[in-house]
């Protein structure tokens, strides 16, 4: 916890300037002694910084020098440490307040979200590595629902769960017991390394290389065991995909660790390695890049640290629209930033042409929903199907129930906003399946329901411009009633240009805007399609610009009409659209309109 003590009448400010420098030189890890820090702006906050987490004060006064302006998160952070507001907490939840001005922002490193105007309550994000939890601990997230929130919780795009509907008096309540629940909300959102994923079938997965769950767990406790990585210059994504069927998204990530194979007499010893990709951000228009490197296992964690570092110290805080790893990329060059890192990661960095590695496994579009044998001999994982992620109290009891007496206990979130229940015997599968169905849940999911994937909406989201959800649930609805798709495709509703959704790597992308209607405005979505990530990686295009919601069931549906009769022989949706200008598509659409 970052220590701020003021500095006495005993320094000068020549002596104080000399000793913040000094410090942030003896304290960067791994890295090339630092400059002395210059002084603090005029009006800054005159505190003198110690430990590991200088370095956050030394790049802001290093940004200040430059002639650049903190933006109001920054120096919200250099004012006062998120960590040491606890008591202020208390005093608010005793009066009933929720924060104001910059303490919204420094109240999410504790994982509390103040979501007004969408909603007067506070939102509760936890850390769940690799997304697994225990039965145990589904049942008592249930009980906090019910207690202190709104009695459901939602899945997140980064395989994480959400609680909603907190109220001042309650908010360190809900803190507290996830603590005692084993889990944790510290740095769940601001300007913190997010949630860990990784493979959802880690260690279950005949065609996987590698389990990423210890390395998942082993990144997610060095996090929040190394206080200098809380603070950063805005939010940053890591991944690890294991190379299993069901994927995690690797390449949208600001890191993404993918697992390659490298065969006998190649420049490096034959084994299992991660290829690292670097500045994912689909919201941004950007995939990772490949950036030519191969870390052993071993190494991925002090590697994350590595480059982690190295955005610390050159991330833009002047400009949070520019603030994230993608910009110091754009900026610098792979070969610069890995220079950088590297003398913060003590060796250099193992380079290896991509065209050494072995070809991954396919990723399985629906591999998440329904029942799929394990490598482990007559044990089956279940995909059930929540609908766009959103699970009540009395259904996380029952899949508590169903995990415990039919599995091993373990429940798997996915990135595709369902959860997995692992390790059922063979002769336990139709008793599972039927206990998942009195709870009123699904294993076998639509065409449409499989790849349906919604933000938290304007319900709860002030950002958002649309009720995502609740769309996606009648847009489901209608599209069963009118196509009948015999393989998955993906649809994804976001409600702002944040892209939490990440509408611009769906099959079908939608993102919600407002459109005039005379006086009023009404809901509507810009349409794009033929996104992908993974082997297919591609960002979706624009087809239909600011349409009404009431129009989307109708033109979405006459899409997958013109798909389902002019595709050719095995063709997905995604290589259809792909296949077509966008002016040849919509004449094809027009051709299959289907009546309303």
């Amino acid at each position: 916890m970052q220590h701020n003590a003021p500095v006495g009448d005993a320094f000068s400010e020549e002596q104080k300037q000399y000793l913040q420098g000094f410090l942030s030189a003896v304290l960067a890890r791994g890295g090339a002694t630092a400059a002395p820090a210059p002084a603090p702006a005029p009006g800054a906050a005159d505190t003198f910084v110690a430990g590991p987490e200088a370095i956050h004060r030394a790049a802001q006064d290093r940004a200040i020098a430059a002639g650049g302006k903190l933006v109001p998160e920054e120096e919200a952070k250099r004012r006062k440490n998120p960590f040491d507001m606890w008591d202020e907490m208390a005093a608010n939840g005793a009066a009933g307040r929720f924060p104001k001005g910059t303490d919204v922002f420094l109240h999410k490193f504790h994982g509390l979200f103040y979501v007004a105007p969408a909603e007067n309550a506070f939102m509760c994000r936890l850390r769940i590595p690799n997304g697994i939890l225990s039965a145990a601990q589904l049942r008592g997230l249930a009980e906090i629902a019910e207690i202190y929130c709104g009695g459901f919780a939602d899945v997140t795009t980064r395989a994480n769960l959400q609680l909603r509907g907190i109220q001042p008096p309650h908010a360190q309540s809900v803190l507290m017991a996830i603590d005692e629940l084993g889990l944790t909300s510290r740095g769940a959102g601001a300007d913190n390394i997010r949630n860990i994923t990784g493979s959802p079938t880690a260690g279950i997965d005949a065609q996987e290389l590698i389990d990423t769950r210890p390395l998942c767990r082993a990144l997610h406790h060095y996090i929040l065991n190394h206080r200098e990585l809380y603070g950063l210059p805005r939010k940053f994504n890591i991944a690890f995909d294991g190379g299993g069927k069901v994927s995690v998204l690797a390449d949208t990530n600001d890191i993404g660790f993918a697992a390659v194979r490298i065969g006998a007499g190649k420049s490096v010893e034959p084994g299992v390695y991660f290829r690292v990709g670097l500045g994912g951000i689909t919201g941004h228009g950007d995939f990772a890049r490949d950036c030519g490197i191969l870390l052993k296992p071993e190494e991925c964690v002090r590697a994350a640290a590595a480059m982690v570092r190295v955005f610390i110290d050159h991330g833009d805080r002047t400009d949070r629209k520019k603030a994230r790893l993608k910009y110091l990329l754009d900026k610098w060059g792979l070969d610069r930033f890995l220079a950088e890192a590297e003398t913060h990661f003590g060796t250099p960095f193992r380079r290896v042409p991509v065209e050494e590695c072995e070809k991954r496994g396919p990723e399985v579009k629906g591999a998440h929903i329904g029942v799929h044998g394990q490598k482990q001999q007559n044990l089956n994982y279940i995909g059930v199907v929540l609908p766009v992620g959103r699970i009540d109290a009395a259904r996380m009891r029952g899949l508590s129930e169903v995990a415990s007496r039919f599995g091993s206990g373990a429940l798997r979130l996915t990135v595709w906003q369902n959860l997995l229940i692992s390790d059922v015997p063979d002769e336990r599968v139709g008793a599972a399946l039927d206990a998942i169905a009195a709870l009123g849940l699904g294993t076998v999911a639509s065409g449409v329901r499989s790849g349906l994937v919604a933000c938290t909406g304007n319900t709860g989201c002030k950002f958002a411009l649309g009720d995502t959800k609740s769309h996606a649930l009648t847009l489901a609805d209608a599209l069963e009633a009118r196509v009948t798709l015999d393989r998955p495709i993906n649809i994804h509703l976001t409600g702002c240009p944040h892209s939490c959704a990440q509408h611009l790597i769906g099959d079908i992308g939608l993102l919600a805007t407002k459109i005039d209607a005379g006086e009023e405005s009404v809901d509507g979505y810009h349409i794009s399609v033929g996104g992908s990530a993974g082997a297919e990686r591609k960002l979706a295009r624009e087809i239909y610009p600011a349409v009404p919601f009431p129009e989307v069931p109708k033109l979405v549906g006459s899409m997958l009409a013109a798909y389902l009769a002019k595709r050719r022989a095995g063709e997905s949706f995604h290589d259809f659209v792909v296949r077509h200008e966008i002016d040849d598509l919509k004449h094809l659409i027009s051709q299959n309109d289907l009546a309303a």
